[in-house]
């Protein structure tokens, strides 16, 4: 035999393996915590609350330092997530009951493009494991690009973690020992099953698990267990009773979309963020042990900003950093979110970038990494060039929120300025606030007064930047 040939089939062998290796879709999973505040997690600077898996994947992967969520609220997040569009375009821009008393928010409608249908185009087995919130109908996880559900459709169902029955795809699972008295299985941890189950099924095809977690959303509620003990006798504790507004306890006369007392709410808080980091171990050795690391994206968010209900405390653990504000809030406090993303031999171990990116650039970012089409009517920029440390990464001319309730607020980044409005649509109208972050990246004073060409600027911005919206109007 030729040895020539023989040297030549076997390079043209390693060259064919090589090049099916390098073309192999990736693996692409998205965790997104609920309620969690930048300065939750350690690699952010918690002091209190132990994140060891969450600052693994920061050292093994990049922080951002400037990511934004799509919204303040968690319905037109998870909207903004999965359309690519910020608020003033994606359809659903509020928290908002498609029928009153019953369960399921306003759906998503039919005619969006959905990251999980452009992905399960590209031949992606697809998965959602959590909360939905973008409703029953149309608006389904099923019926907008997932092939597996498992959670929470109704988001106001999720205010509780000891529910009856979870959602699986069409079906309803009942959960073991509860009933709205008895709180036996925690719904939580059987959504974790169901989110290594999908990686261990899927693991000889691409797929793409979005997992939307509910902790740590008020109820502040977790069980007693090791993870609990970690904090049970740490803090100095005032209980959170049913004295308190919106607070119902399990039983007979249990108001379901309100929040249970807690006895110990700041060892209690502080479980269920640990609760998510162990979460995030499992998922990781799940990818580990089956050999699917080197090729799998994982992601890691905040929907906004942390909450101050049913018994949480952002203050005392400085959950939202030195941002001002929180949830619903559309200064930093309440939109300026935790992002770290791994992905082996791609992303540089340990790096940092200040890069200004939000919810709707994951879909094109996304749909450029997996080579697929991405919609024109959507609002974001690939950051792939920034994760592979290219030097042409585009930027935004402006980030744009809006906010149609608490008396209407909307919000405009451009550059290091950032606008703020309040009660737009109140008697007694607010004003446009300026704040330039390079200075004052707490938003405490408000410069409007000395730039009006920059306010006159940004007040175009937030009239152009939106369509107008039947379901969510914004009126002035």
């Amino acid at each position: 035999m030729n040895i020539k040939f023989v040297l030549f089939s076997m390079l043209f062998s390693i060259a064919l393996v090589s090049s099916a290796q390098e073309n192999k879709k990736p693996n692409i999973i998205y965790i997104l915590a609920d309620d969690m505040g930048i300065g939750d997690l350690g690699s952010y600077g918690q002091k209190f609350i132990q994140t060891p898996n969450l600052d693994k994947m920061s050292a093994n992967g990049m922080r951002f330092t400037q990511h934004y969520s799509g919204a303040a609220v968690c319905a037109p997040s998870r909207s903004s997530l999965m359309t690519g569009q910020h608020t003033g375009h994606t359809p659903i821009r509020g928290n908002r009951q498609f029928k009153e008393n019953i369960d399921g928010q306003v759906p998503l409608p039919a005619n969006s493009v959905t990251l999980a249908e452009i992905l399960k185009e590209k031949g992606y087995a697809t998965g959602a494991f959590g909360k939905w919130g973008l409703g029953f109908n149309e608006g389904d996880p099923n019926n907008q690009g997932f092939d597996e559900f498992y959670g929470y459709n109704c988001q106001r169902l999720a205010h509780r973690y000891y529910p009856p029955y979870l959602n699986h795809n069409q079906e309803i699972d009942s959960l073991e020992g509860n009933d709205w008295t008895n709180k036996v299985t925690y719904a939580p941890d059987e959504i974790q099953k169901e989110r290594l189950k999908f990686i261990e099924d899927n693991k000889d095809k691409p797929f793409f698990a979005y997992m939307s977690l509910v902790l740590p959303h008020a109820e502040i509620i977790s069980p007693n267990d090791s993870i609990f003990k970690l904090y049970e006798n740490r803090f100095k504790e005032t209980p959170y009773t049913v004295a308190n507004d919106y607070t119902s306890d399990y039983g007979p006369d249990i108001v379901l979309h309100e929040y249970a007392s807690v006895e110990k709410p700041l060892a209690t808080y502080a479980s269920m963020v640990t609760r998510i980091d162990a979460y995030v171990g499992e998922i990781i050795d799940k990818v580990n042990e089956l050999g699917l690391a080197d090729n799998t994206i994982i992601m890691f968010a905040s929907d906004n900003g942390p909450t101050t209900l049913g018994g949480a405390n952002p203050d005392f653990f400085s959950s939202n950093s030195d941002f001002r504000g929180y949830k619903r809030d559309l200064y930093e406090g309440g939109i300026r979110a935790p992002f770290i993303v791994v992905w082996p031999n791609k992303v540089k171990k340990g790096s940092i970038t200040n890069h200004v990116s939000t919810f709707w650039d994951v879909l094109p970012t996304l749909t450029e990494i997996t080579d697929s089409e991405t919609p024109d009517d959507i609002d974001g920029i690939s950051f792939l060039p920034t994760l592979t440390g290219k030097e042409n990464q585009s930027q935004h001319d402006y980030l744009y929120w809006e906010y149609n309730i608490k008396g209407g607020r909307k919000a405009v980044r451009k550059g290091n300025w950032k606008g703020v409005w309040y009660n737009m649509n109140t008697k007694k109208q607010g004003h446009l606030e300026l704040y330039n972050l390079a200075e004052d990246i707490s938003e405490t004073t408000d410069v409007a007064d000395k730039h009006p060409e920059i306010v006159t600027e940004f007040m175009q911005i937030m009239k152009e930047a939106r369509t107008a919206s039947a379901l969510f109007p914004f009126e002035n």
